[in-house]
């Protein structure tokens, strides 16, 4: 039986140059995305084996829909696709629950070794950034722990992608009430008390890129 795959990237180009690299590997690609909340609610309908996703996709990135993916359909495995190598992103999506992390300019001789090594119930990093993660984990100071809820991750990167409250609430579907509520403690929990510190916090969570 072949593995069921779903694809999440917002460029369409990387998501057929991805495809056709893993059809012609023998994988069976069921779905594709190209932001998170519609990976999510296609992922959780199709409950595929392994979801490939990138981190920097609109509404809800990968990182947040990753912890979202562990949730809803739990028995599938996920695997970065990303060309951010930067130790806070690889933190984050191991704390996220990602089995594999692969760079885009490796994909091509990393992406099906990952599938294979991942499907097994391994944990596969592409070379580049295996050190960047043991350099990560020994040094005390390396990301600190992050005390936002997901839904206060969501709205987050909303805030940093320049949306408003209300945009926000529609979004969600919440009130704007319950937004302003989520914005109003997400910036207690942080100490933060403005957009644009917001946006710089967002940034260095890896939520959306500079």
């Amino acid at each position: 039986m072949k593995t069921r795959v779903v694809l999440a990237d917002n460029h369409v180009v990387v998501r057929q140059g991805v495809k056709s690299l893993l059809e012609r590997e023998g994988f069976l690609v069921v779905g594709e995305a190209g932001d998170g909340q519609d990976l999510v609610r296609i992922a959780k309908e199709l409950q595929p084996d392994v979801v490939v996703l990138d981190i920097g996709m609109p509404l809800m990135n990968g990182l947040i829909a990753a912890r979202e993916l562990k949730r809803v359909c739990p028995n599938s495995k996920t695997i970065l696709l990303t060309r951010h190598d930067e130790d806070q992103y690889v933190i984050e999506a191991l704390r996220a629950g990602i089995r594999g992390y692969i760079l885009k300019n490796q994909a091509a001789t990393d992406l099906v070794h990952a599938l294979q090594q991942v499907c097994r119930g391994q944990v596969y990093l592409s070379p580049g950034i295996s050190r960047v993660v043991v350099d990560a984990y020994v040094s005390k100071s390396s990301v600190p722990d992050d005390p936002l809820s997901a839904r206060e991750h969501e709205v987050l990167q909303l805030i940093a992608e320049g949306k408003s409250t209300k945009d926000v609430a529609s979004m969600l579907g919440v009130s704007v009430k319950t937004a302003e509520s989520h914005r109003s403690r997400l910036m207690q929990k942080l100490d933060i008390h403005e957009t644009a510190s917001l946006v710089r916090y967002a940034v260095r969570r890896g939520l959306v890129q500079p």
